[in-house]
């Protein structure tokens, strides 16, 4: 099965049994969401949903955040772990909005990059939830899914995983489909014990018996 095949089918296979595809971290607007995932490397998105309302109630908005001092934020974010990088960036991250962007997150990939700890799976992210522009958010559960799938074969960069998957996967499907890979990750295929005899993608998968 060649691989824009097989994309088209985990595509239509995942959308079948996860058909509410969304981010799990919890967010009102772009400026949280940023924060969010900053808050989410090396941490369960759970704990993240825990710290961020306490965050926002002492600073509601990127004004209050930037101004804050960088010790206050890491005492809130400390439970997520590297609470001192994390706050750092927050607050490099809230004044760049605050001065470079009047207090608003930037729409492009170039604007997103610009900002203190934002990488191109936070960028992408952004773009495909907020702004719905096509974009593929490639995570953990997205990099080991396409290697063991057959989406890409043994890539573990997330940039060259991103360039290949553009090649085989529609635009308006990307953003979508890296969500299903998340939910799917960890109810179905799950590291190193994934659960092929339930699988909904055994057939097209190359893990599984999709060759």
């Amino acid at each position: 099965m060649r691989k824009k095949e097989r994309a088209l089918a985990v595509i239509e296979r995942l959308k079948k049994e996860y058909p509410d595809a969304h981010c799990t971290l919890d967010y009102r607007n772009a400026w949280q969401l940023l924060v969010s995932v900053r808050l989410a490397a090396q941490c369960t998105d759970a704990r993240v949903d825990q710290i961020t309302p306490l965050l926002y109630e002492k600073f509601p908005s990127p004004q209050a955040l930037a101004a804050a001092d960088v010790d206050e934020i890491e005492a809130i974010v400390r439970p997520c772990g590297l609470g001192r990088s994390k706050a750092r960036d927050i607050s490099a991250c809230m004044r760049m909005l605050v001065t470079e962007y009047g207090g608003n997150v930037p729409d492009t990939m170039e604007g997103l990059l610009s900002l203190p700890g934002v990488g191109r799976k936070s960028a992408n992210l952004i773009l495909g939830d907020v702004f719905g522009k096509p974009a593929i958010v490639v995570d953990t559960h997205c990099i080991r899914l396409c290697n063991l799938i057959g989406l890409v074969d043994d890539l573990k960069e997330p940039a060259k995983v991103e360039k290949e998957l553009w090649k085989i996967i529609p635009p308006e499907e990307g953003n979508d489909l890296c969500h299903r890979f998340v939910h799917h990750g960890r109810a179905v295929c799950i590291a190193r014990r994934p659960q092929c005899e339930i699988c909904c993608l055994r057939d097209v998968c190359r893990h599984g018996s999709g060759k």
